[in-house]
């Protein structure tokens, strides 16, 4: 016979209720996004808009026909410049931005996972990684909705799969998902493009993207939506920053946030809407490309057998940047303080940065983190590096642009502007740093994001009185 709670003694019920409240207290500190309040602004939307590769010292050329991005300048809060983390590279940033911790935490170094060889060949790295394989801290969207509220992404990057985003119109489309058909059903691309938007423009891909954002604003009005454009990106690599090719880009890029404005205002949505533009890295004119691999090849680190590339260690470059592994697990000590030698001094090379530095450049202890280099290789500017280990170690000239230096240099410097609900007009902030993108759109959605290195900005929310919900 089983007895209800009146039925036993007092003794054993307070006991058993102690347990219960005992084993309740254990479950909430072990969840990663501990809830301790409810008070989500479920009436808010903030709208997050990265503008892959656009520089802040583009803003200041008065040339620039930027309209939109100005009057958003005038009108709202805009900074002088925001700070990115290292590497200076797209899928780094984005995660810094939604995260508010650096590459030390999140783990994520290249556009993708870096996946380790085990017969000494070159690391890959796999684009198509899961975002919980990838990303090692939580997103403001996992908060977001673990708190109830809706999230969508266009374009956005380290976030394949995601299991916290309501709605999702991701780089490589596929037709038999929900917006995918909505926007084939409206006539605006075919089942057929999106089955092939690889071939396409990077222009005519940005106009896409633009109008999977505001179907998704339109029909379904999420509480965060983030928004990524390419455009600008490919061509300042193409044909260098400030390019007229560059120029076009970002005029172009302006319309596209002009109607992601006009169709917060046409749904009535402005009086709860705000609307984040930031980008991920600035970029610099490149003249010469440098290929560490080939000193490998020469000293007998990398070898070809059977027309394959093997060896004791290789270099992974991100621009201008480059990431040393080194293959050799037992000789590893050695091989990197080899390759240190090897290194320093060498034509293009501003810098060699060993792990010790890494706690203050922010990559992740090559001890502890499968993704985390042996040691970084720094470019002096006009230089960047290249992965090839054939050839020359120097290439003949180079044109065009790049990005991935470290993170001081004033040409990697972002964008931040911010407009609309909760925003106070025309206030104008120094540098930021982009760890602090995070912690502020929490704020505006009634959310508080703990053990970030970033800081909520205090022009944006100190005026907002509205109680938050706590994550851990």
């Amino acid at each position: 016979m089983k007895c209800s709670h009146s039925q036993l003694p007092i003794s054993q019920f307070l006991l058993r209720r102690w347990f219960r409240w005992i084993v309740l207290s254990l479950v909430l500190i072990c969840s990663p996004l501990l809830v301790l309040s409810a008070n989500p602004r479920k009436d808010r939307i903030v709208v997050l808009i990265s503008l892959d590769g656009f520089p802040a010292y583009a803003l200041d050329d008065a040339r620039l026909p930027v309209p939109t991005l100005r009057r958003l300048a005038r009108e709202g809060v805009s900074a002088a410049s925001m700070r990115p983390v290292n590497p200076t590279v797209t899928w780094a940033n984005h995660t810094a931005i939604v995260t508010g911790v650096d590459a030390s935490e999140h783990q994520v170094l290249f556009n993708g996972l870096l996946i380790r060889s085990e017969d000494g060949r070159q690391p890959t790295v796999d684009a198509a990684a899961d975002k919980a394989r990838l990303v090692h801290a939580p997103t403001i969207y996992d908060i977001a909705h673990e708190a109830g509220l809706t999230t969508a992404q266009v374009d956005w990057v380290a976030i394949n799969r995601a299991s916290t985003i309501t709605w999702q119109f991701p780089e490589l489309p596929d037709p038999s998902r929900p917006i995918e058909r909505e926007l084939v059903a409206d006539n605006i691309v075919t089942a057929e493009q999106l089955r092939t938007y690889e071939d396409s423009s990077q222009a005519w891909q940005d106009q896409i993207w633009t109008d999977a954002a505001v179907r998704i604003l339109e029909e379904h009005k999420p509480n965060l939506l983030m928004f990524h454009l390419l455009g600008l990106d490919d061509a300042n690599h193409e044909y260098g920053p400030m390019s007229h090719a560059s120029l076009t880009a970002m005029a172009l890029l302006d319309s596209r946030v002009k109607r992601i404005l006009d169709v917060i205002e046409k749904q009535g949505l402005s009086g709860r809407t705000t609307v984040l533009i930031v980008s991920d890295h600035g970029f610099r004119k490149v003249e010469h490309t440098i290929r560490p691999n080939t000193l490998l090849r020469e000293n007998g680190i990398l070898r070809e057998s059977a027309g394959t590339w093997k060896g004791e260690a290789w270099v992974l470059s991100e621009g201008g940047a480059a990431m040393v592994y080194v293959t050799e697990a037992p000789r590893k000590k050695e091989v990197v303080s080899k390759l240190r030698t090897l290194f320093a001094g060498k034509e293009g090379i501003e810098h060699v940065h060993g792990a010790e530095a890494f706690p203050r450049l922010g990559f992740p202890n090559p001890d502890k983190s499968s993704q985390g280099p042996d040691f970084v290789l720094a470019a002096v500017p006009g230089y960047m590096f290249s992965n090839e280990p054939e050839g020359d170690y120097s290439g003949p000239p180079t044109e065009g642009g790049t990005h991935g230096y470290i993170n001081d240099d004033p040409e990697m410097q972002a964008i931040f502007l911010a407009y609309g609900a909760d925003i106070p007009h025309g206030v104008r902030l120094g540098s930021i740093s982009n760890l602090d993108v995070a912690p502020t759109i929490a704020k505006l959605l009634g959310l508080e994001m703990k053990q970030v290195k970033g800081h909520p900005i205090e022009q944006i929310v100190d005026h907002l009185a509205v109680p938050a919900v706590t994550t851990k």
